[in-house]
């Protein structure tokens, strides 16, 4: 068991780190192509740090334990709202005022993401022909940000075009590498610690490994607001939970059918949502105090406990 959990440990750092490194050489190459800053910021950091959620996730369908993809997306969306969300907020050590008109896009689009997947998964099974809507409606997602005056975040188009960068494209492909073969050892130690604990593995998904591969985007909200961007940290938080949320499904089901265990549907699922409403709710006023992000923090603990306890 314990040769297990480092398996897990040591899996799970190559998996972020190795999108860490995708991330920031996909940059690299994006601005060199001249991609506008919107899209370098919001789809390639956005698809960059949810990465290991939707690797793991299509590497747990070819093992045939495919509930861990739900409560993998369902814990790193948890994570991403209240924990995330909590430890940016408090780290800033002052109010967030949300002045960009993109995030309420965001915001529209993240409950609009969380009732699709409520849909899809109340019955227990995702298959390809529902869940694939999802993809459609990330596309309608990216279409209205590209609609929706999101081009004061500025573009690249005044960068200097440089000679192409080789070492950024080689580093890329270690990424990819390292990508797969971390998400591959994390899938298969997690199932052996899940046998050898007696616990579900979605449990462990919806915890440990959730928990795991939220830390990329803790490492970009935590730059962002070093840097003085706080805001930009919060959309980093709700494009990943959409992209969770809408695209990691339908690309897995493609693979396979993707079961959700009563467990997660019963107490887990219903949270999800109301953590989405809440945020919503919470963020109409155009601001986010130190407090509230105490007070997500803290709904975080109280869910990791009563996970454990049930």
């Amino acid at each position: 068991m314990l040769i297990q959990i480092l398996i897990f440990v040591v899996a799970l750092f190559v998996l972020i780190m190795s999108a860490r490194f995708f991330t920031k050489s996909a940059e690299v190459i994006g601005a060199w192509m001249k991609l506008p800053s919107f899209v370098i910021g919001i789809f390639i950091v956005g698809i960059g740090t949810s990465l290991p959620e939707l690797i793991s996730g299509l590497i747990s369908i070819n093992k045939g334990v495919s509930e861990i993809l739900p409560g993998n997306i369902m814990g790193a969306n948890i994570s991403n709202l209240l924990l995330i969300t909590g430890i940016a907020v408090v780290l800033n050590r002052k109010t967030i005022t949300l002045s960009s008109a993109y995030l309420y896009i965001d915001l529209h689009f993240l409950i609009g993401s969380f009732i699709y997947f409520v849909v899809i998964a109340y019955d227990g099974v995702m298959d390809f022909s529902e869940s694939i809507m999802g993809l459609f409606i990330f596309i309608v997602y990216a279409i209205y940000l590209i609609k929706g005056g999101v081009t004061e975040l500025g573009s690249s188009k005044d960068i200097k075009r440089q000679s192409f960068p080789f070492k950024s494209m080689v580093f890329l492909l270690l990424a990819c590498t390292g990508i797969y073969f971390g998400a591959d050892y994390t899938v298969s130690s997690l199932d052996q610690i899940a046998t050898g604990l007696h616990v579900p593995r979605s449990i462990i998904a919806l915890t440990l490994l959730s928990l795991g591969t939220t830390l990329p985007e803790l490492a970009v909200n935590i730059a962002a607001i070093n840097q003085g961007k706080a805001e930009m940290a919060l959309g980093n938080i709700l494009g990943s939970s959409v992209f969770n949320t809408l695209v990691i499904p339908s690309i897995a089901s493609v693979f396979g059918t993707i079961q959700v265990p009563a467990n997660l549907l019963s107490f887990s699922l219903p949270f999800m949502a109301a953590c989405g409403l809440l945020f919503y709710l919470l963020t109409q006023d155009k601001k986010i105090s130190v407090w509230e992000g105490l007070m997500f923090i803290l709904l975080y603990v109280l869910f990791i406990i009563k996970v454990i306890t049930i």
